[in-house]
């Protein structure tokens, strides 16, 4: 079981490297889309200039081209994520087990007669990187990479005989990684039909299941934060069909984030796809408006002689929520010490899931719900696509409900929330400790460089795989800046922040040193 949560850790993590580049793509698109819309230039008519309509077109197509092949860049950043090393090799394997598996399932469809040359949405094809393929969507590059990774790991280190030593070792990699591709590509090509009708059913199901259903999507999302999992949850609800289909312009989309995104560059629509309002939206009410509000109780309910330190904590936890949308800072600080504040956290958050759903609030996102995308995605698309004006008042309820439900809790069953120890918190401020210091320290609390097997981030916690748990200090982290550290068998989490890229950099600097 430690072994498998193991792995799924190491695959939650890898999908942050993909994930990291959808930001940057989201504001050349949303920009783009915005600033080219008709309603939008016959609102503000000194737009309407040749240079400025080209500038924000190229912004426009750059942006929406990255969103056409996430399949291609799952495949690449999971096997680069997942591989401990030569990382450069399972990138470029990666590629060419994407190009040659859609290669195989085309010449298969061909061979079969199957190929569709027109309508290709009603026959469960696609054109991908100008190849006729099955509809696998990101599943396949998912797919791709895990083939890479395991073809990088079982023949990495493979030694040919003298007369074919040069295609030893990583550059035996490709070679065996383009064959085991094509039968890749045969496979999907009977199994990925019955597949594809599985998750058509299965996204039937989950929109079926109401505003039940959204309650507990979002309870459960929550409920993975502190495992780490919750990339593994959510991605396919984004992505793939189980999170709805939509043709737009022509084309059929999958996936609720893929759905919006198109619609984004695509002017004729007027309301975007509800689906945002299920499995994205919520996150705003949560992130921006309940977290503070459990910031601001937990505040208040702190010790008179410990209120200053606890306002610097909780308030650049609570901006980094509400203006990026991590939250992990925040809900490290109270999910250890009173776990019963975890569990409403858990139901709240369900409840602002739910409650966007009924508004059909349908705000998107890149990233996560931060005030940034609230603005591009929200405020900039008009009221009337996203309805974010709602998004206030439900704020204000779940500032309240937050607030009210924490502060009474915390009072009530005496939970030792920050600032409410016996003794004033010796925590080190991260500001205090930095460099050469915090990663021998880090690297000590994981019973030194001996016990580790690998160091990897994602948004904001590091990610160790270790050979023996049993060596790794928890308590230390704390004194390292960290807001919280757990084990889940050879998986260790530290829990640092948005900074947490630097500190990995220093670890893996000290470790090479």
């Amino acid at each position: 079981m430690s072994k498998l949560f193991a792995g799924a850790q190491n695959l939650g993590k890898s999908f942050m490297l993909p994930i990291a580049v959808l930001p940057a793509a989201g504001l050349l698109l949303g920009f783009g889309g915005v600033f080219t819309n008709p309603v939008t230039l016959s609102t503000y008519p000194a737009l309407n200039s040749d240079v400025i309509q080209a500038i924000f077109t190229v912004m426009k197509l750059c942006g929406s081209v990255v969103f056409d092949n996430l399949s291609l860049l799952f495949a690449v950043g999971i096997a680069v994520g997942m591989a401990r090393s030569d990382k450069g090799t399972a990138g470029l394997a990666a590629v060419l087990c994407f190009i040659v598996m859609n290669k195989a399932i085309n010449a298969s469809l061909l061979l079969s007669g199957t190929l569709a040359t027109e309508n290709l949405a009603a026959a469960g094809q696609a054109s991908v990187m100008g190849i006729t393929t099955l509809q696998t969507g990101v599943m396949g590059g998912i797919m791709s990479g895990l083939l890479a990774f395991w073809v990088q790991k079982r023949f990495g280190k493979t030694e040919l005989p003298s007369l074919l030593a040069f295609f030893s070792g990583s550059r035996f990699v490709p070679i065996v990684s383009c064959f085991f591709a094509i039968f890749l590509g045969v496979a999907l090509f009977w199994v990925w039909p019955h597949i594809q009708t599985g998750i058509t059913h299965l996204g039937g199901l989950v929109e079926k299941t109401g505003y039940i259903g959204t309650l507990f999507y979002g309870m459960i999302l929550k409920c993975l934060i502190p495992l780490g999992l919750h990339h593994l949850f959510y991605l396919p609800f984004w992505l793939t069909s189980v999170g709805g289909e939509q043709m737009v312009n022509g084309h059929l989309v999958q996936g609720t984030q893929k759905i919006f995104f198109a619609q984004l560059a695509d002017p004729s629509v007027t309301q975007y796809y509800i689906g945002v309002s299920r499995f994205m939206a919520g996150r705003f009410a949560d992130f921006m408006f309940g977290l503070p509000g459990a910031a601001l109780a937990i505040y208040h309910s702190a010790r008179p002689e410990n209120k200053k330190k606890v306002a610097s904590l909780m308030l650049s936890a609570a901006l980094t929520a509400f203006v990026t949308g991590i939250t992990e800072p925040l809900e490290f600080a109270f999910m250890f010490c009173a776990p019963l504040l975890y569990g409403v956290h858990i139901v709240l958050t369900g409840v602002a899931f739910m409650l966007t759903h009924i508004l059909q609030i349908t705000v998107g996102q890149t990233f996560s719900g931060g005030l940034i995308d609230f603005l591009l995605f929200g405020v900039l698309q008009g009221n009337a696509k996203t309805n974010w004006l709602l998004m206030l008042p439900l704020g204000a309820v779940m500032f309240c409900l937050y607030y009210f439900s924490f502060r009474f809790l915390i009072k009530w069953r005496q939970l030792k929330t920050p600032g409410r120890e016996e003794k004033a918190d010796d925590e080190t401020p991260v500001a205090s400790v930095g460099g050469n210091e915090r990663a021998a320290g880090i690297v000590q609390a994981l019973g030194g460089r001996d016990n580790i097997i690998d160091v990897d981030c994602c948004a904001t916690r590091l990610r160790i795989t270790v050979k023996n748990p049993q060596s790794v200090v928890v308590d230390a982290f704390k004194q390292l800046g960290s807001r919280g550290a757990f084990i889940r068998g050879e998986g260790v989490q530290v829990v640092y922040g948005p900074h947490v890229t630097l500190i990995k950099n220093e670890v893996e600097e000290f470790i090479g040193s």
